[in-house]
């Protein structure tokens, strides 16, 4: 048995180095196969990417668009408000100076009020001296606030007679 048990052994041996290689060229081959798959999703993922980065860059000018738009609504905003604030604060100048000419108003019409108040009581005074007057020099006449009143007018004297006009009169109406 001497002579066969060298072949066998070399034979086993090489049988197990070829199933070795036959495992390697197998996982190999798988590990070429997940490569090929990852270099695939890779590549889609690459594409996704990149069409990602162009939508985000289009996002971005987007933004910036609406931002600026909403800095200059922002701007408008504020110079409405100013132009508010200043309508308001001439309005309540305006309604003080009114409200001041009001009682500037109402003041001279209560000194008015005041100066005919003492005018009546200075013509009552005067009525009765003058009345007391009359009294002692044996006037028979009294004297009355008749005077006050304005005498109406003759509708006959209002009424205008036609006379013709010869050339050359001259004719005072």
């Amino acid at each position: 048995m001497a002579p066969f048990v060298p072949r066998a052994r070399a034979a086993a041996a090489l049988r197990m180095k070829q199933i070795v290689l036959d495992n390697q060229s197998r996982m190999i081959r798988r590990l070429r196969a997940k490569l090929a798959t990852e270099r695939l999703e890779s590549a889609a993922i690459k594409k996704e990417h990149k069409s990602n980065k162009v939508a985000l860059e289009a996002s971005h000018k987007t933004i910036a668009g609406l931002t600026e738009i909403g800095l200059s609504m922002s701007k408008k905003i504020e110079r409405m408000k100013a132009k508010k604030q200043q309508a308001r604060e001439s309005h309540m100048e305006c309604h003080h100076k009114m409200q001041a000419r009001i009682q500037e108003v109402e003041d001279t019409i209560q000194e008015q009020h005041l100066i005919i108040e003492a005018l009546v009581e200075e013509k009552a005074s005067l009525l009765q001296t003058i009345q007391g007057l009359q009294e002692e020099h044996g006037s028979p006449a009294t004297f009355d606030d008749e005077w006050e009143e304005e005498l109406e007018e003759d509708p006959e004297e209002e009424e205008l007679e036609d006379f013709s006009v010869d050339e050359g009169e001259i004719v005072d109406e």
